[in-house]
């Protein structure tokens, strides 16, 4: 309750929030424009290298022999295996695959503390998928005016044939995409002609048509909406940048005040900066803002500007680098350089006296590189790759498991002696056959046989392990009573192969009466 003459501080909060506008703002749709420059065309690289990599890597062919798949890179989830050309790791080797996850995030914190939102301007998927699809929507629809200007004319038959040629070609990358993902798990030829008959598991067209649908409509439909709202990185970067990290920047000192590049001369408009207000930066930006304004968290540092600002002041005759990559150190020091005797920002200082960054071009230096936070990064990420690839160049491929018998322990036979079972599992990760030869170290006089077998028991047992496989034997252990050493005597399998010497060993325990039972 409140007393009489208070406010409601709900209904003033309320009538304030409406004055204000809706909490939610209607989508404003970005056209961004075509243009050329150095950024422009390393993101045509990057862009043509990492598709052609995702849809070429699943036909590439590999030679493991005649008993494994010879695909380079494939997820065998029926064997449970991941084959990445002459590496093969299985499913209890998974901390390779957690190694590299952590590996990338870190690599992620590098270059983010480095040269800012790199990864999503350039080699991020959405990003990736996005210029795909935009290069797909220039091709029927014209560059940015002519977008804008279909965008506002009523509906045609050109209209029409326009819009639909373009999201007809991009449903057939969006199941391009899919499809190729699907190569990934299962011998892409094969499956590729079980697809076109209509035979394939129904997993497959499932998957398909789920990466159909997000390729579209993200890529092609939300497109920056993804990275502003969707994405945690926009939020989780500003911890990973600090003064000395480079991103790109609107260099307002030698640019304000802005006007008209055909007003400059005018004496009576008093000093001009160099940018002439074309808008070039924010026409070409694919997130639709203006980096006049400042660092935003939507800006995705691909870079465009840069491209488009340097254009404009190449056609005035100005230096290029009003807007470059820059660190907020070296902002902040042209900042004070650009500054009067009386504290006002004088356009006309666009070079520090010692030929300095005063005209925002960024010289390279190492201390972008070498500073404590990144050789931190660094530092851990090579730690980590130098431990893997230590594991990986040692691993054993011949495992062993033994599991006793639990009922009964022991079995005593007609001729007094103690046989003990066991449940022996060799796994055999080459991909070829390999010969095992089956021993016992530690407890004398004790032999070996094979359930099933006939025969008298041997010291070894050699056996076939196929490729890739898990070869399980039931085998049994027996030992004379003289040979008794207690009631529960610990010794080792071994499992040696024949074609490298390789050895497996696991503990075991060998039960029996005790020696005053009789």
């Amino acid at each position: 309750m409140t007393q009489a003459g208070e406010p409601e501080l709900h209904e003033v909060s309320a009538v304030e929030h409406h004055r204000k506008g809706p909490l939610y703002a209607p989508r404003v749709r970005i056209h961004p424009k075509r243009v050329r420059g150095a950024f422009r065309r390393l993101k045509w690289w990057i862009m043509a290298v990492t598709l052609a990599i995702y849809y070429v890597t699943p036909w590439l062919r590999w030679d493991r022999g005649p008993h494994v798949s010879d695909q380079a890179v494939l997820v065998d989830l029926a064997n449970r295996r991941f084959f990445f050309f002459f590496i093969e790791i299985w499913p209890h080797e998974f901390y390779y695959v957690a190694g590299l996850l952590i590996m990338a995030g870190i690599g992620l914190f590098l270059v983010t503390s480095t040269v800012g939102r790199a990864w999503c301007g350039y080699a991020c998927p959405q990003t990736v998928w996005v210029d795909l699809f935009l290069v797909i929507e220039r091709f029927f629809e014209g560059d940015r005016n002519a977008r804008v200007r279909l965008d506002a004319a009523p509906w045609s038959a050109n209209k029409l044939r326009r819009r639909g040629a373009k999201h007809a070609v991009w449903l057939l990358i969006a199941v391009s995409t899919g499809g190729a993902w699907i190569f990934y798990f299962a011998d892409a030829p094969r499956l590729a002609v079980d697809l076109v008959r209509g035979e394939a598991p129904g997993i497959a067209y499932a998957t398909i048509a789920v990466l159909t649908a997000t390729t579209y409509v993200l890529g092609g439909l939300l497109r920056e909406q993804v990275c502003i709202y969707m994405c945690p990185w926009p939020r989780i970067q500003g911890a990973m940048l600090d003064e000395n990290s480079l991103t790109v920047s609107y260099n307002d000192w030698r640019g304000e005040p802005r006007g008209r590049h055909l007003r400059r001369n005018r004496e009576d408009d008093g000093p001009r900066g160099d940018c002439v207000d074309c808008n070039a930066c924010v026409a070409v930006c694919p997130m639709g803002i203006d980096i006049r304004d400042g660092q935003q968290f939507e800006c995705i540092t691909c870079a465009l500007c840069i491209d488009a600002c340097n254009g404009v002041m190449e056609r005035i005759g100005r230096p290029g680098g009003l807007i470059s990559y820059a660190t907020l150190s070296d902002y902040n020091a042209n900042m004070a350089l650009a500054r009067g005797p009386d504290g006002e920002i004088d356009p006309g200082r666009t070079r520090a006296p010692d030929g300095g960054l005063a005209d925002g071009v960024r010289r390279f230096s190492w201390r972008i590189v070498l500073r404590p936070r990144t050789l931190g990064y660094a530092g851990v990420w090579c730690a980590i790759g130098i431990v893997m690839l230590g594991l990986l160049a040692t691993r054993d491929r011949l495992e062993l498991h033994v599991v006793h018998d639990r009922n009964p322990l022991f079995v005593r036979l007609s001729d007094g002696s103690i046989r003990n079972g066991y449940t022996i599992k060799v796994l055999n990760m080459q991909t070829e056959p390999r010969e095992v030869t089956l021993t016992i170290e530690g407890l004398p006089g004790a032999r070996l046989r094979l359930a099933g077998a006939t025969g008298e028991p041997s010291p070894s047992l050699t056996f076939s392990a196929a490729p890739d496989a898990l070869k399980t034997a039931k085998v049994y252990v027996h030992l004379s009573r003289a040979d008794l050493p207690g009631s529960h005597s610990g010794f080792h399998f071994l499992a040696e192969a024949r074609d490298d010497g390789e050895v497996a060993a696991r503990e075991a325990v060998f039960e029996s009466p005790r020696r005053d039972s009789g």
